[in-house]
């Protein structure tokens, strides 16, 4: 699933070619229940394209079209629409065509932000992450999963911040001493940072708009690397499941 670094490439690539640009039409070959939910945003012009968490945001003349790429997602600039091809965005100049293989993904206009998220993983404050961090309950892991604590992250980045900051994905959130937690903020701010600039991790089908691959899968410290050894230690990496997700950790390096 595209991330925080994936999610903020695909907005620096696609900012400069749609901003300011009026969106003439939607043609929608979707039967999901989004696709009823995108009328509105045709005919307004697109003031903004940013990120918002996981959400790729147009802010338009009134509201706002809110792009969420789910598993398989892509949004590609005049690409030709394939047989997963969901949406094409007709703007004057340039098309932008939304594919989604699996069809987890979305495509609202909204009246404003999505709610229910927390602070973003990238802008949130050390002070303020240790605060919420301490006042939760439940295993780390899980609790950086959930966007309503923090969102943007995933599932990658989240076994790859813990490897760095040294903690285990199944210790207590809340019984974190107050120099692990800022260990791991510094983490969670530095890889996503890199990922960033080495245009996100292509894991399987992953795009950014013009159809390139991102490269930081091959600097994956953990995740994806069960069985083989730390890059670190050399003990073996091990493979468990933490909210039924896949998760990547060290049994050497990272301590409850």
């Amino acid at each position: 699933m595209p991330e925080l670094p994936e999610v903020e490439s695909v907005v620096r690539v696609l900012a400069p070619r749609i901003t300011g640009r009026r969106l003439q039409r939607i043609d929608v070959a979707s039967r999901k229940p989004w696709a009823r939910m995108i009328g509105p945003a045709e005919g307004q012009q697109v003031r903004r394209v940013r990120r918002y968490g996981k959400y790729i945001l147009f802010d338009l003349d009134e509201g706002l079209l809110a792009v969420h790429l789910g598993m398989t997602g892509k949004l590609l600039v005049n690409a030709d629409p394939g047989p997963h091809a969901r949406a094409v965005l007709v703007f004057d100049g340039v098309n932008v065509v939304y594919d989604d293989v699996r069809q987890f993904g979305s495509m609202r206009w909204l009246p404003h932000e999505p709610e229910g998220l927390g602070p973003d993983a990238l802008e949130v404050a050390a002070a303020d992450f240790a605060r919420m961090l301490l006042a939760r309950k439940g295993r780390i892991k899980a609790l950086l999963l959930n966007q309503a604590f923090l969102r943007g992250l995933g599932n990658i980045y989240s076994d790859e911040a813990l490897f760095r900051a040294g903690i285990h994905p199944l210790a207590e959130a809340g019984r974190l001493s107050r120099r692990r937690i800022l260990r791991l903020h510094s983490a969670i701010k530095q890889v996503l940072e890199q990922a960033i600039a080495k245009g996100g991790s292509s894991i399987s089908d992953y795009l950014d708009p013009d159809g390139r691959r991102g490269w930081f899968q091959i600097e994956h410290r953990v995740y994806g690397r069960a069985g083989e050894p730390c890059k670190r230690c050399g003990a073996r990496i091990r493979r468990i499941l933490v909210a039924q997700r896949s998760t990547h950790f060290c049994p050497q390096c990272q301590r409850k």
